[in-house]
């Protein structure tokens, strides 16, 4: 059988246009796995509250990280899949990139490697960590789409990679020369999600949330925990840089609507590592594998912005992992495995 591989990322407006922003915001925040309300509670949700007013702000800060390319998540992604291909020649394994919401749509993916003869297919979310409201969209998708053909390709899915050594080691490697100088603190920042998302994903009833330290491990009862799965990586990227624990924490950032989302808040740490006297701080954001809006906006211009408001020096952000030659050969190492 030929082999295809479908990598998947969440997805960018075709623009930073008003218009482009909303219509990415409307296919993004209805699906019932983002806003995990009743119908009729997440249509007037989206329809009276948000898409009134979040897409012109949101697409100023979209605006503030556009390139001549386009959306640096796109950009990035279509080199990653370009290099990907040419490492993966001699394997005969054929790769297309997929946006989850916006495009190149999920469907127009499939599509792609049925054309191109590939009558297996390895699907790799790329989000390390494992959420309901990305990988399991993710999936679902696939999932549902694929099964509109008559003939069903064989579909293998690559787990999420939150420990995998390939991928530890090249996040450390992009922050090896920011942390060589011996910043004063290091911050390990992750998209966050609405506790209730975590609660409803603890089908094991491990005690998601009740106790201090429910996630400093992923264990048999928690290893769908997305909060779990961050501390992880994050523990495992300071090994690999030999940071001492003091210098360095957990938070998460992206919060959105008044309801509560796992904690701490990244906004919240920043300003206070910066009042406890914290002048040179390091962040690395690994829940993302390409530069986009909550990277390069929200931490490198909105953190740094926040960080010197509060008397801080110096907020320096990790480039994520994009298409960084270690990058590139973790991943064609992980899709080896399965072949």
């Amino acid at each position: 059988m030929k082999t295809g591989l479908l990598l998947i990322n969440l997805g960018t407006p075709d623009s930073p246009s008003t218009a482009d922003v909303r219509s990415y915001l409307r296919e993004f925040l209805s699906d019932p796995r983002v806003i995990d309300l009743p119908f009729l509670g997440r249509w007037l949700l989206l329809n009276l509250i948000i898409l009134p007013f979040r897409p012109r702000r949101s697409a100023k800060a979209y605006k503030s990280i556009w390139t001549e390319e386009g959306s640096p998540l796109k950009v990035e992604g279509m080199k990653l899949t370009s290099e990907l291909n040419q490492f993966l020649k001699q394997d005969q394994v054929q790769v297309v990139l997929a946006m989850r919401y916006g495009n190149p749509s999920i469907d127009k993916g499939l599509k792609e490697l049925k054309n191109l003869g590939c009558d297996r297919l390895l699907v790799l979310p790329l989000f390390p960590q494992y959420a309901s409201s990305t990988t399991g969209s993710a999936l679902e998708a696939v999932y549902r789409m694929a099964g509109h053909d008559c003939n069903i390709p064989m579909l293998e899915v690559l787990p999420p990679f939150f420990d995998h050594p390939s991928f530890i080691k090249a996040f450390a490697k992009q922050g090896t020369s920011f942390c060589e100088n011996s910043p004063d603190h290091v911050l390990f920042s992750f998209h966050g999600l609405p506790e209730r998302h975590l609660i409803r994903g603890d089908e094991e009833n491990h005690g998601c949330l009740q106790k201090d330290d429910c996630c400093l491990s992923v264990v048999e009862g928690n290893r769908y925990c997305y909060r779990a799965h961050c501390f992880k990586t994050a523990a495992l990227i300071a090994s690999e840089l030999k940071l001492e624990a003091e210098r360095w924490s957990v938070s998460f950032q992206s919060r959105l609507g008044r309801a509560e989302w796992i904690k701490p808040y990244t906004e919240s740490r920043i300003r206070e590592l910066a009042r406890k006297g914290v002048r040179r701080l390091v962040v690395f954001c690994p829940s993302f594998v390409a530069d986009c809006l909550e990277t390069l906006e929200e931490i490198q211009i909105g953190g740094k912005e926040i960080f010197l408001e509060e008397g801080g020096e110096s907020l320096e952000m990790v480039p994520s992992l994009n298409a960084s030659p270690d990058w590139i050969e973790g991943l064609a190492e992980m899709v080896r495995a399965k072949l």
